[in-house]
C-alpha cells in the first residue's frame, strides 16, 4: 500500500495495548475498552491507527515476542472487524511481531529502532511493499534519557537518517518506502525537542515524509507544569505548528483535538 500523502496532514491515533506506557498504560487492555477507543478515533477523524504492545517510555523494560503478539494481534483483528479501510500501523522492533501483524491486517511497520534492533527486519521489509516508519533514538529506551548529547541535534539526526537510508538501499529497499521520525523525547532534552520542532522543515531535505510523535510527552509537562493527562491542548497546539511547517503525519493520543487544530492550520496555510 501507499500512504495518501498530499496537502492533507494525516493524523495517526495511538492505541497502546500495554500495561506500562507513560500516558495510557493499562487503559486499553480489555476488548470493550479497545473497541471503544477504536470507534472514538475513527469517528474523530483518524487517518491511521498505530498499535503498540511494548512500552517505549524512558527506562522501560522489553517484553517477550509472545507477550507482544498476545497484545497486538487481537487489537489489529478488532480494528479490522470495525473498519476494513483504515490503515493500521504496527509499532514494534521485532520482525516476527511485524510479520504476524501484517498477516492480521496491519499495513505499515513503525520501528523506533530504524531497523537496528532485529537483523531480520530488513528482510521482512524487502519482502513486503508496506510503508516503513523509522525513528531516531540515541541509545535504547532503558538508557536514552541518561545524558543525551548532540553537536547539532537536527544535523546529527539528519546524518543518522542518511546512513539508515543508504544502508536500506544497499539492502535492496528504496528510500521511497520510508517515513522518518526525528524521535521527540527519545534521547533528547527539552532543548533538543524544541530545536527539532522549530527546525522540523529541514528534515524534508532528505526526501521522505516526516512524522512527529510529540503527544503528551514530558517536555510539554516540564514547560507548562501539567500532568500527563492534561497535555492534549498543548499537544494540539504543537500539532498545528508542525502542520504549518510541512510535517506529513502526526502521532497523537487525542485524535479529535489534533484533527481540529490541523484542519485550522491547513486553512490558514491555504488562504490567499
Amino acid at each position: 500500500m501507499r500512504l495518501e500523502l498530499g496537502s492533507k496532514v494525516l493524523v495517526m491515533g495511538i492505541l497502546n495495548v500495554t500495561l506500562d506506557s507513560f500516558s495510557d498504560g493499562g487503559q486499553f487492555f480489555s476488548k470493550s475498552a479497545i473497541a471503544a477507543q477504536i470507534d472514538n478515533m475513527v469517528e474523530s477523524g483518524a487517518d491511521i491507527i498505530d498499535v503498540g504492545g511494548e512500552s517505549t517510555r524512558p527506562f522501560a523494560e522489553p517484553v517477550s515476542i509472545e507477550d507482544e503478539l498476545a497484545r497486538v494481534l487481537p487489537a489489529i483483528r478488532l480494528i479490522r472487524q470495525r473498519s476494513t479501510s483504515i490503515p493500521i500501523s504496527i509499532d514494534t522492533t521485532k520482525a516476527e511481531v511485524a510479520r504476524k501483524a501484517l498477516d492480521a491486517g496491519a499495513n505499515i511497520i513503525n520501528d523506533i529502532s530504524a531497523l537496528r534492533f532485529d537483523q531480520n527486519m530488513i528482510s521482512l521489509v524487502r519482502e513486503t511493499d508496506v510503508p516503513v516508519i523509522i525513528m531516531h533514538m540515541q541509545g535504547t529506551p532503558s538508557d536514552m534519557q541518561v545524558d543525551p548529547h548532540y553537536d547539532d541535534v537536527v544535523l546529527d539526526i539528519k546524518d543518522f537518517f542518511r546512513e539508515r537510508l543508504a544502508w536500506a538501499a544497499e539492502n535492496g529497499v528504496s528510500g521511497k518506502r520510508f517515513v522518518i521520525d526525528p524521535g521527540i523525547g527519545f534521547g533528547k532534552t527539552i532543548e533538543h525537542n524544541l530545536s527539532i520542532l522549530k527546525r522540523v522543515a529541514e528534515f524534508s531535505e532528505l526526501g521522505c515524509p516526516v512524522i512527529i510523535g510529540h503527544s503528551r510527552k514530558a517536555f510539554i509537562g516540564k514547560l507548562l507544569g501539567t500532568e500527563v493527562d492534561k497535555r492534549d491542548v498543548a499537544t494540539a497546539a504543537v500539532s498545528a505548528l508542525c502542520a504549518m511547517k510541512g510535517v506529513s503525519i502526526l502521532r497523537v493520543h487525542d485524535v479529535k483535538k489534533t484533527v481540529e487544530a490541523v484542519r485550522l492550520a491547513e486553512a490558514i496555510n491555504n488562504a490567499s
